[in-house]
């Protein structure tokens, strides 16, 4: 597994497995949020396979699809009140990491200045320039 810290609650990574979960949960994580939409690609684990390892693992698990390109404020704010309601530190995945970063830094640039968020995304390897109106603009939202 590729796990990137973005906070000292909340780490991202590529895709993972059924057969993740137990480890991650042996790792400390208590929750988890899944990004990507089922069947986007063949061969990935459908979220309800991915909840109910989640569950078996002891986990918490959040399913918020996210359509590569569309990042809607539902979305945004599933995120956020995934992070506030569910047990930490969480693990949120999508195919490479990058949506569910976004989704980190758009609800994160609420509170904090686009230039912290985007150097915390470049930390973990994401560059998120591109969104740097975007990010500048959710200030106070």
């Amino acid at each position: 597994m590729d796990i990137r810290p973005l906070t000292d609650t909340l780490s991202v990574s590529p895709q993972i497995t059924p057969s993740d979960l137990a480890a991650l949960a042996a790792q400390g994580f208590r929750t988890v949020i899944n990004n990507r939409p089922d069947g986007e690609e063949p061969g990935q684990p459908p979220s309800a396979a991915m909840a109910e390892a989640a569950a078996a693992a002891g986990l918490a698990y959040r399913y918020i699809p996210v359509v590569p390109g569309q990042l809607p404020d539902a979305q945004i704010d599933g995120f956020a009140d995934a992070l506030t309601d569910l047990p930490g530190p969480t693990l949120a995945y999508c195919r490479t990491g990058t949506r569910s970063t976004t989704l980190w830094a758009l609800q994160a640039a609420r509170q904090q200045p686009a230039d912290a968020v985007l150097a915390r995304a470049r930390g973990a390897g994401y560059d998120l320039s591109a969104l740097a109106p975007r990010l500048a603009a959710m200030r106070g939202a």
